[in-house]
């Protein structure tokens, strides 16, 4: 028997609603859905009722879920007996794309961090492929993968299989981003034309499951710019930005103060019309701690802000 769908079902008899469960607990619906129905297969009963007005308890249900309360209030008192007296470590560690909005909300999370207790947080950037394989190998306990909206499909069937849950963050258009003193930031209406001039600054390490890398990467970096610099640090992308005008970079929506701090000029591009997703994920037997829901709804709030 698995104690988080134990968890999964007392949460769903609080809300009356599937839908409700799933977001209190970040969990995707139809993940939540399927927990349910495994609990109920693996003791060979029925939970819940699903009707018109919601999910309610079955006979069943209401024995299952009363015993399932006192044993989940033992195993927090076991925790609680055995780490009394011993320094309780914050722990935290999320693989990520190189963004600069989730970056921002990561800073803004760090102030979560409780000074009388020790702290050990880990945040790697990376690309989609590295995140997925930290999370299932390396002990990094979220994740957030970005991919090319075309290949969603191919994704979520990789997801599933992988054993990994899966919560869309946000969807969004590239931006181009540029040195104020830019000849490009005067062209009232920036098309791919106007970029043939101008050195891209890229981190092309593009993966798509089942597709070959010389595929992905021909979409990706587009054969009609042939002035490149691949930096695989964000940093020093932007350090190259502020010091050379003739360049410029595709990106998600940037925060204004990291605009200003380096300063560049945000700008969209009328031709570019892809759309690309940003989603969270972690481990489906993984419970959400109060550190990982502080960093989403720090993550949620900078994606209100700066992605519209």
């Amino acid at each position: 028997m698995n104690i988080v769908y134990l968890k999964y079902a007392i949460e769903v008899a609080k809300t009356g609603s599937i839908n409700k469960a799933a977001e209190n607990l970040y969990v995707a619906q139809p993940n939540l859905s399927r927990a349910i129905k495994e609990l109920e297969s693996s003791l060979g009963i029925t939970i819940f009722q699903r009707t018109s007005k919601g999910m309610t308890l079955t006979p069943d249900g209401e024995s299952l879920l009363q015993y399932s309360k006192s044993v989940l209030n033992q195993l927090d008192q076991i925790e609680e007996m055995f780490q009394k007296g011993q320094p309780n470590k914050q722990s935290f560690s999320i693989s990520v794309p190189r963004a600069t909005y989730i970056s921002y909300a990561f800073a803004q999370f760090s102030k979560h961090i409780d000074e009388n207790r020790p702290a050990e947080f880990f945040y790697k950037e990376t690309n989609a492929l590295r995140a997925i394989n930290n999370v299932i190998d390396a002990d990094y306990r979220l994740g957030i993968i970005r991919y090319a909206a075309k290949y969603d499909k191919y994704f979520k069937e990789m997801l599933e299989e992988k054993g990994l849950n899966y919560e869309l963050v946000t969807e969004f258009t590239y931006s181009l981003i540029m040195n104020r003193e830019s000849l490009l930031n005067d062209v009232e209406d920036i098309r791919f034309d106007n970029l043939k001039e101008y050195i891209e600054i890229a981190h092309a390490d593009p993966f798509v499951p089942s597709i070959p890398l010389s595929k992905v990467k021909k979409e990706e970096l587009p054969d009609d710019i042939d002035k490149r610099i691949f930096v695989f640090e964000r940093a020093s992308q932007f350090d190259i930005l502020s010091a050379n005008p003739d360049t410029f970079m595709w990106v998600s929506p940037i925060p204004q103060p990291i605009l200003d701090k380096y300063e560049l000029v945000q700008r969209s591009c009328s031709e570019n019309t892809k759309t690309y997703k940003d989603v969270l994920i972690y481990k489906k037997d993984y419970k959400l701690t109060k550190l990982d829901k502080a960093f989403i709804t720090e993550l949620c709030e900078a994606k209100r802000s700066y992605i519209k």
